[in-house]
Order: structure tokens, then C-alpha cells, then sequence
């Protein structure tokens, strides 16, 4: 019993030894965030996205130009203010306003195609890009600012579609991706 009672005051020793080893465990909090003057904020699942363009029939892409079905994705914002709203439009030089709704535009950045820059270029296949287009079907200019749109308080969706693209060079099968980072302009 002697050495039941030593046993046991031995484990209640080495467990108060090793408490202040369990007192000083480390953690780490990441705490990020930004203080901005927007009419609006971007929704966090529009941030981070991704488009699954499927399989892509080569038939589609027969010549260069040819399109294959676009597939759309969509910006959503969230508390939007009615509020003004004005951007210059870079393409025609005019300024687009509203004294109730807030104007973005947004500039879309990635790596050009090298035989039509026009596209964004893809990893994994050749002789393929991708175009895309705002909601109206006017092709975004890689790097530039597109035309200023509204976004409507109570429908803060604005969208785009993205195209696979026959390009000049020979067209090559296999799985395909691109990263393409975007920025809201507000002024």
C-alpha cells in the first residue's frame, strides 16, 4: 500500500511538473482586414472563385475565332449604399453618373495569349485562350479598366462570361486552368 501511495504522489508530482508546460502553450490569432470608402463591399464567396468550364468539345474550336459555350460568373456585393456614383469611361472618354446608384468598374488582370492577346492565356493546351465578356457581350481588355456599370441597390449582382477560344496555334488536347485576378475601381 506504501508503494501504492508513492505511486500515486509520484503521478500527482510529475502532473503539476507538467502543468506549467500546458499553462504556457502557444496560439497565434491572424486577424487581417481593411478600413476603405466604398459604396459597396464585395461578397467574400465572389472573391475567391472558381468556373468549371467542363470538357470542351474540339469540335467547337475548329478555326481560329471559333467560341465554345460561355460560361457565366457573377461579382455580388453586399451593403451597397444609394449613393452617387461616377466613373470616367476610359474607352470613350465620357462620364458615367448617377445621383442614386453606385458605379465600379472592374479591371481584369492575367497573362495574355501570345497569338491573340486579346485572350487570356491557359496552362496545359495549346492553341486555345480565353475570352471574356461583361453582360453586355463587350470583350474586357486584359489590365484596363472596364466600361463603368451601376450597381443597383437590392440587386448587387453584376455579371461575365468567360469563352474558350480557338487561337492560330495548333490545337492541342488535354486538361486546361488560368488564374485571372480582378480589381473594383470606385471614384
Amino acid at each position: 500500500m506504501k508503494s501504492d501511495s508513492v505511486s500515486r504522489l509520484t503521478g500527482l508530482l510529475l502532473a503539476l511538473w507538467n502543468l506549467p508546460a500546458l499553462a504556457d502553450s502557444e496560439g497565434l490569432l491572424d486577424i487581417f482586414g481593411s478600413v476603405n470608402h466604398a459604396p459597396c463591399v464585395l461578397e467574400m464567396t465572389s472573391a475567391y472563385q472558381t468556373v468549371d468550364l467542363k470538357s470542351v468539345p474540339r469540335s467547337m474550336l475548329m478555326r481560329p475565332g471559333d467560341g465554345a459555350t460561355p460560361q457565366a460568373f457573377q461579382l455580388r456585393f453586399l451593403d451597397c449604399r444609394r449613393a452617387s456614383g461616377s466613373l470616367l469611361n476610359d474607352r470613350k472618354g465620357t462620364l458615367v453618373w448617377s445621383a442614386y446608384q453606385p458605379v465600379v468598374s472592374v479591371s481584369f488582370v492575367a497573362v495574355a495569349d501570345a497569338d491573340d492577346p486579346r485572350l487570356v492565356k491557359v496552362q496545359g493546351v495549346s492553341g486555345m485562350g480565353l475570352r471574356l465578356t461583361d453582360s453586355l457581350g463587350r470583350d474586357v481588355r486584359l489590365g484596363s479598366r472596364g466600361a463603368p456599370l451601376f450597381v443597383a441597390h437590392g440587386s448587387d449582382t453584376l455579371t461575365w462570361h468567360v469563352q474558350p477560344t480557338r487561337t492560330s496555334a495548333a490545337l492541342s488536347n488535354g486538361a486546361f486552368r488560368a488564374v485571372v485576378d480582378f480589381r473594383l475601381n470606385y471614384e
